[in-house]
């Protein structure tokens, strides 16, 4: 919300020297987030006045129309001559109006005028256009100003250039503060000034002659004001105050009636529709979409309605969606004259609707048709229902002043009956919930200043304000007496812990795989936990993968995005694409976190009181109702695994650090990893590692890594080679040994034994392995495979695997027939399982 500060001064009457930072301040300190003060016309320096336009010669010579003007702009130039000026702009004739900066001022951006030749003639100025006086972004022609101003009069007063604007982020539980009326109110209470109420208007009594209204969903309308201006001059423009204060609070000048409408709803906080009524096809009604409906919104677009959705009906159909935007059939016509009478057609009756609807209905039928406006935003935040009859009325007053209409003396109301809400505190509640002794005076005034109505002393009943429908426990309004007295008056105390409490064995494994992956070079990514289909296209999923299978959010922050995820895959491969598009190509990213994985078993969750802890029954209920949550690590990674440089050639990322990325997470937990090729979405099927451990004395598979397949990297836009690992991080713990131990070190020498076996090609490398570790015996320390060769020499379809044996015994030094002996069992257990062939042999 921009408030412009020459406008809250009409509401509180603020000291004469005070800033817009000052005010920022106060406004800081009593809750708001105060983002920018803006100061309009810091730059500007005159003379910059009202012109009229004496002559206009057209300029043909040249690629585009110019025009040489002769300006009569008083005795500001200090001549009373006529001001010859050079123009570009179409839209203003002789005898118009205009805004002349002369030589000798300095425009936004310290744009400096003078009298310089162009296009072969002297121009002594310029005529400006609204971009140039930074108005607006307005730059197709030149500001033409309605003839009732004086030439020569400072249009820098006029324009109310001069101008400072607050922008205030308005958080969702504030909803009253996106209007001057709000952002008023706390202003008032912050400098402990009166505030003039803009709501307290003389409203007249409903009766039956007003235009009619039929309301079907009293739940969802609890409020609905009509009132008629007939005899309307089309022609009429807004004045030049009501565009300012619009472009100031960043809202774009459309035609006086819309103008008028949009500035109630800023002034008060009440969005109106306006309608011309000679459009309107018998009673306005106000119900639910039936299945097939159709309406066209103002800004063109034909929207399938759902039947959630709320509408605003005539005897025809739907014209306008409640609380979001109106309906192109009862758009208000814009002025335009008959060129045979000369009569100006357009809108000479007018409906104002002023309507409280319902948050949640508003708030989904915005999100459902992506269609945010500034109603909506409004409502959806919750609108003051009290304010609707003065909405209306202003609104009235307003198109009677400025476009010379009259008001009906019909007036409709429909309001659903609702009593006060009332909330019970104890007179001491801020004082416990803050730690400091306000006192039962403070509370009072405080919650008095908020706008509450408060009885009792020990007990106090405190009937909310109706702007404020986030006041709905005690807890709020003590939150309110503290922030009116200054969170910087809060004591600073740290939090006691109890004592003998720590991380538990599985925070102490994540934050150690965090570690460890860190140190092998990556970097942390934390993505949101969101999934969308077109995700689990991309990584080329079966239609029946269970990954698939996902929890879908009721209230999804976006439609493309509607569910939880169930792999840590498309938020770290988008991380990648996006680091890579920007620049960095060398690239190894990680994140561990949870996914969800639902069992078709949740239950409903009940919904436990907020009065005290719930029940061991009630968090059983609840934990029934949450899908699987297992904790998951996953890395991906790109370009050069390491660089290249005067110490060699460096080496592409491959499928391999992905493997051994699983193998340190795997470390971690003191688990033993086995792997073997497999076939599994999104990997290339000829370069994927499904990745075991045992869990209960079962092999069980714990995720896969390896090289992406190419589809999925053209389907996401990836580079090529790109890899990827995701591990089951809660399967991993389980496989683990338990907590760390330290090793053993012994003080005797190792014995080093080599051996080269000869194996088929499609034999894993990981089985001869385990056949070696198995037949070695105790006295194997360590078992590392340091060659692979194909060739000739040792035959077709069959490699060589060469392995270096480590023994060591803890108690003596091993003797060479003792280290062959063991080296000669690893060998014959290879033989027996794999049928290895001794190379050499």
């Amino acid at each position: 919300m921009r408030a412009p500060l020459s406008w809250l001064r009409e509401y509180v009457d603020l000291p004469a020297g005070e800033t817009g930072r000052d005010v920022a301040a106060k406004l800081i300190s009593a809750g708001l987030e105060v983002e920018t003060v803006d100061r309009l016309g810091a730059g500007i320096e005159g003379p910059l006045v009202v012109g009229k336009v004496l002559a206009i010669e057209e300029l043909t010579e040249f690629k585009k129309p110019i025009r040489y003007c002769q300006v009569d702009v008083g005795q500001a130039n200090g001549t009373g001559e006529p001001q010859n000026l050079i123009c570009g702009a179409r839209n203003f004739a002789v005898g118009d109006k205009v805004v002349v900066v002369l030589p000798g001022a300095t425009l936004p951006g310290d744009f400096k005028i003078a009298a310089r030749k162009t296009y072969g003639h002297v121009s002594e100025g310029m005529i400006c256009s609204e971009r140039e006086l930074d108005m607006g972004d307005d730059h197709d022609g030149i500001i033409v100003l309605p003839p009732e101003y004086e030439v020569g009069t400072d249009a820098i007063e006029l324009l109310q250039l001069v101008d400072e604007v607050l922008d205030i982020a308005v958080t969702p539980d504030r909803g009253y503060c996106l209007s001057m009326r709000g952002i008023a109110r706390e202003t008032a209470t912050a400098y402990g000034l009166p505030l003039r109420d803009p709501a307290l208007l003389d409203v007249p009594t409903p009766n039956s002659y007003g235009h009619p209204v039929k309301v079907a969903d009293p739940k969802a309308c609890d409020r609905f004001t009509a009132r008629t201006v007939t005899g309307l001059r089309p022609e009429a423009r807004s004045p030049i105050w009501l565009k300012r204060r619009l472009q100031k609070a960043g809202m774009r000048p459309v035609s006086l009636p819309v103008d008028i409408t949009n500035y109630v709803m800023l002034e008060l906080g009440q969005p109106l529709h306006a309608y011309d009524r000679s459009r309107l096809d018998g009673p306005v009604g106000v119900r639910r979409a039936e299945a097939g409906e159709k309406l066209t919104t103002l800004d063109g677009t034909v929207r399938e309605l759902d039947p959630e959705d709320l509408l605003i009906t005539d005897n025809r159909g739907p014209i306008g969606l409640a609380g979001v935007m109106g309906g192109a059939n009862t758009e208000i016509a814009g002025a335009t004259q008959d060129p045979e009478t000369g009569r100006v057609e357009g809108t000479r009756e007018i409906l104002v609707e002023a309507a409280h609807f319902d948050q949640v209905a508003i708030a989904r039928t915005a999100r459902r048709h992506k269609l945010v406006s500034e109603a909506s935003k409004r409502f959806e935040r919750g609108v003051d229902p009290e304010a609707a009859s003065a909405a209306a009325q202003r609104t009235v007053d307003l198109l009677v002043l400025l476009a010379g209409g009259t008001a009906e003396a019909g007036v409709t109301e429909i309001v659903a009956p609702s009593g006060p809400r009332t909330i019970k505190v104890a007179a001491d509640h801020p004082d416990r919930v803050a730690g400091v002794a306000y006192g039962r005076e403070t509370v009072v005034r405080r919650l008095q200043q908020v706008g509450c109505d408060v009885y009792g002393q020990d007990e106090l009943t405190v009937t909310v304000p109706s702007w404020r429908p986030d006041l709905t426990d005690p807890n709020d309004l003590a939150e309110e007496v503290i922030r009116l007295e200054g969170y910087e008056n809060l004591p600073s105390t740290l939090p006691k812990p109890p004592a003998g409490r720590g991380l538990t064995e599985s925070q102490r494994l994540h934050r150690r795989v965090g570690r460890a992956l860190a140190g092998a070079g990556y970097v942390e990514a934390l993505n949101y936990p969101f999934v969308g289909d077109a995700a689990f296209d991309a990584l080329g999923l079966e239609a029946d993968d269970p990954r698939r299978a996902t929890v879908r959010l009721v209230n999804p922050l976006s439609d493309e995005e509607p569910a939880l995820r169930t792999t840590l895959l498309p938020g770290l491969l988008a991380a990648l694409r996006r680091n890579d598009g920007r620049g960095s190509h060398d690239l190894a990213l990680f994140e561990t976190g949870l996914v969800f994985r639902p069992t078709g078993e949740e239950t409903a969750a009940p919904r436990p009181s907020v009065a005290g802890r719930p029940a061991a029954e009630e968090i059983a209920a609840l934990e029934r109702a949450l899908p699987r949550q297992p904790r998951h690590a996953a890395v991906v990674l790109t370009g050069a695994r390491e660089q290249a440089g005067w110490w060699g050639k460096g080496r592409p990322a491959d499928w391999a650090d992905a493997v051994e990325a699983a193998r340190s997470v795997a470390r971690e937990a003191r688990a033993e990893l086995t792997t073997e090729n497999a076939r599994y979405a999104p990997w290339h099927p000829g370069r994927c590692a499904a990745l075991y451990v045992t869990v209960d004395g079962a092999k069980t598979l714990a995720g896969h890594a390896g090289e992406l397949h190419p589809r999925v990297l053209k389907a996401l836009g990836l580079p090529p080679r790109t890899c990827a690992m995701e591990l089951d991080l809660g399967l991993v713990e389980r496989a683990g040994s338990g907590p760390l131990r330290a090793p053993h070190v012994s003080t005797f020498p190792v014995a080093t034994q080599d051996v080269a076996l000869i194996v088929d090609e499609s034999v894993p490398a990981a089985d001869v392995e385990a056949a070696l570790r198995a037949g070695a015996g105790e006295l194997l320390e360590s078992l590392r495979l340091f060659d692979v060769f194909t060739g000739e020499q040792v035959g077709g379809g069959k490699k060589s695997l060469a392995y270096a044996l480590r023994f060591r015994a803890d108690d003596r030094t091993l003797k060479a027939e003792e280290a062959s002996a063991a080296r000669d069992a690893a060998v014959a257990a290879a033989v027996e399982r794999t049928g290895a062939v001794l190379r050499g042999a």
